[in-house]
């Protein structure tokens, strides 16, 4: 299963969210950190899930880039 996923800089750490898995969230120092954190994450949501007996999410989030003029 892939998922989509949204890092974002902030002041000093990174970031990231699974839009289609609500409430999953991770932080990380670097950019190599976050990723690792957010894989763990995705992982233990969907643990707590089939615990709970309710389905995976299926993966429905689109990724592209839209270039523009400045």
């Amino acid at each position: 299963m892939r998922y989509a996923i949204v890092i974002e800089k902030a002041a000093g750490n990174y970031s990231a969210y699974v839009s289609d898995l609500p409430g999953c969230v991770a932080t990380g120092s670097t950019l190599a950190e976050v990723k690792h954190e957010i894989r763990e994450a995705i992982l233990f949501h969907l643990d707590g899930l089939r615990a709970d007996g309710l389905p995976k999410p299926p993966s429905a989030s689109e990724v592209e880039y839209v270039d523009v003029a400045a």
